[in-house]
């Protein structure tokens, strides 16, 4: 009988034998993990540190870089607890703080794998194994943990999240060192993909095609052949689209009353995949037949973009009260603007099938583009531009990477903006510290304490980053991921400061802004819905599956940086930073930046960093600095936080104009 059958979990003190089979039976869900956690402790620390390899454990200590959900099921705490187990007995069982007896079998290395696939199941045991190695990777990769160069007053408020798993595996690090390259020969990739998860589908009724004023079937499209100035044939655009369709409402501007522009909603069909992108389309205010059109996109990732209009840059934003307020800074002020909830199952998108990293998003983003510019050919003469923020660091260089891939098509892609992004982690994560210690322009949030644990957790925080880049494989980058959020990011959020402005606390709600929570309420409306032409049941502003599995693909510390140099080849590119930010700090967006080496790294290494003065006021009036060279341009943005167009409207808007405008960079090819 296990341990599930008789209530009881065993008890692990001393040498007190267990049965494996009853102690992976026991479930620990956010209930009963602190009676769970009393009994690991009498045989060795507290496994506190569990977050650190799994996002379905949440912990007010090791929080995750968006929250984590609040509740586990049995089967997914089964599934950490016996990864734990796992860890033990692969690498060295005589190693664990208590004894086996499993079956009255002595089972030692790789024969321990077997009989865990048998207790567990062979979904749990893919899981579990891949957690496993996980750690081992962590544990393994980068320079010894650093000693403390000064004392503390408290010394456990010092303590690293690695030493903890060091407490606990004690000898452990050297012998996993040694198997590690091992493990990821013996492993393929698809081990992985047993974290990752397909979400059940999202509740959606889809509409009939007559409800619909416009559908642009791929296959069409693709289907079209024109001649070239030397006479060969070639498609009229490129790329594979025939197992995609383009379905266009036109959204009465009064029904909502969010803008009195053109507007037109609707979704992006893979009918190959059944995914299926939402999209909500501005007019310029100003002169839409010769404004750019701009695409905007949020990070997360697995965050709408809706967010962003309604928070941030859009036409309008949601009171309290559930009322639009028009916004006179909106961005689509003197352009037409997309707003795109990408990847799939973000926002009001929708897919029985999972996107979980940025290459393949980029496919989705350019049949959605070449689609929306067929069917309305007006914009596609006009400048496009992408722009977004936080993870869209990533998402960004991609999508314009993938769009200029082909020589033969239809968007006018002239520059990209990224704003407080994550693009190259190795020049970023060392300024957490920094700006979490007041120097980044803002008084100190940690203490001394704090700010010298993430000191010591640096060196094998890049040691690891550097091994993602250099393989770029799902064994290197998540680990590193793991570990050096939790260590470098993990101090600031256990502070109860905002992570996206350091000037103020964590209000609750949903990302610590509750406008979030209005901005959710007024799009689950069913009149809201039904005028866009929405086919979930619900909105959500972030999907949290969508979050781990990007991680758990690797798809975090990925070196996306390195796609750069060709794009600054081809068009202009501006790094902006709201300078209150902690998560994607402005120092280290400006570090990247004049680390990247391209052919005119040393010339914008030397540029100065100048003040940027606005040119809406007769009197002077600095909204920041900037420095420029060629095609490239770092701006930092005084008293914006990672959202610069809600804390810093008028200035945003302004430097948004310039930009499109031509200011600072050599005009594109």
């Amino acid at each position: 009988m296990g341990a599930a059958d008789s209530g009881l979990c065993p008890t692990l003190r001393g040498e007190k034998v267990v049965a494996v089979a009853d102690f992976v039976d026991c479930p620990i869900g956010a209930g009963d993990r602190s009676a769970a956690s009393s009994q690991v402790t009498q045989s060795g620390p507290s496994p506190s540190w569990l977050p650190l390899v799994t996002s379905t454990i949440p912990s007010p200590q090791s929080p995750t870089l968006l929250p984590s959900p609040t509740s586990t099921s049995s089967r997914s705490s089964r599934s950490d607890l016996s990864f734990i187990l796992l860890f033990h007995l692969y690498l060295t069982p005589e190693a664990a703080p208590f004894s086996w007896q499993p079956s009255s079998r002595h089972l030692t290395g790789w024969n321990n794998l077997y009989f865990l696939k048998d207790c567990l199941g062979p979904a749990t045991m893919k899981s579990s194994l891949a957690l496993a190695l996980l750690v081992g990777g962590a544990i393994a990769s980068g320079p010894q943990q650093q000693v403390l160069r000064e004392p503390v007053d408290h010394p456990q408020a010092a303590e690293t999240p690695l030493q903890k798993i060091s407490d606990i595996f004690g000898h452990l690090s050297e012998q996993a060192g040694n198997v590690w390259e091992d493990v990821m020969d013996k492993f393929p990739d698809t081990l992985m993909d047993a974290i990752t998860q397909t979400p059940p589908p999202k509740k959606h009724n889809r509409r009939p095609d007559s409800e619909w004023d416009h559908i642009v079937r791929g296959s069409d499209v693709q289907a079209v052949w024109v001649e070239g100035d030397a006479g060969e044939k070639h498609r009229k655009v490129g790329g594979r689209l025939d197992t995609y369709d383009l379905r266009v409402k036109a959204v009465d501007p009064s029904n909502l009353g969010v803008d009195t522009v053109k507007q037109y909603s609707g979704y992006l069909d893979d009918n190959e995949n059944d995914k299926h992108l939402f999209y909500w389309f501005f007019e310029s205010r100003n002169d839409p037949k010769n404004d750019p059109v701009v695409l905007w996109l949020n990070g997360g990732p697995g965050c709408s973009s809706l967010t962003g209009l309604f928070l941030e840059l859009g036409p309008s934003s949601i009171t309290k009260q559930l009322k639009v307020e028009y916004n006179e800074f909106s961005w689509n002020s003197n352009a037409s603007v997309i707003f795109l909830d990408q990847p799939v199952n973000v926002g009001y998108s929708y897919s029985s099938s999972s996107v979980s990293n940025t290459q393949a998003a980029a496919k989705d983003v350019y049949a959605l583009l070449t689609l929306f510019f067929e069917q309305f050919p007006e914009y596609s003469r006009q400048d496009f531009h992408i722009a977004g923020e936080s993870y869209a660091g990533h998402y960004i260089p991609v999508f314009a990477s993938e769009i200029m891939s082909h020589s033969h098509r239809n968007i006018n892609l002239k520059s990209i903006l990224v704003g407080n992004g994550l693009t190259d982690p190795l020049s970023q994560y060392p300024h957490y510290r920094p700006m979490a210690c007041g120097e980044g322009g803002y008084p100190a949030v940690l203490s001394s304490s704090s700010c010298q644990a993430m000191d010591n957790a640096l060196p094998r925080c890049l040691a690891m980053i550097q091994a993602c880049y250099n393989t770029e494989s799902r064994w290197s980058c998540v680990p590193a991921s793991i570990y050096c959020n939790n260590a470098l990011i993990g101090p600031y959020q256990r502070s109860g400061m905002n992570p996206y402005d350091v000037r103020s606390k964590c209000e609750g709600g949903s990302l610590c802004y509750t406008q979030l929570d209005d901005i959710s309420k007024y799009l689950n409306r069913n009149a809201v819905m039904e005028s866009l032409g929405a086919e979930v049941s619900s909105y959500e502003s972030c999907n949290m599956d969508i979050n781990r599995n990007f991680l758990f693909q690797g798809d975090w510390m990925q070196p996306y940086m390195r796609v750069v140099p060709t794009l600054l080849a081809q068009m202009p590119v501006l790094i902006y930073a709201g300078d209150a930010d902690f998560i994607c700090n402005w120092l280290g967006n400006k570090a990247w930046t004049e680390a990247l080496e391209y052919p005119g790294h040393n010339e914008f290494a030397a540029a100065e960093m100048k003040n940027l003065t606005s040119q809406n006021h007769e009197d002077v009036r600095v909204i920041g600095q900037v420095k420029s060279a060629g095609n490239f341009t770092f701006m930092r943005l005084f008293g914006g936080g990672h959202m610069v167009p809600m804390d810093q409207p008028e200035a945003s808007l302004e430097f948004f104009n310039r930009w499109l405008g031509g200011e600072w960079s050599d005009k594109s090819p």
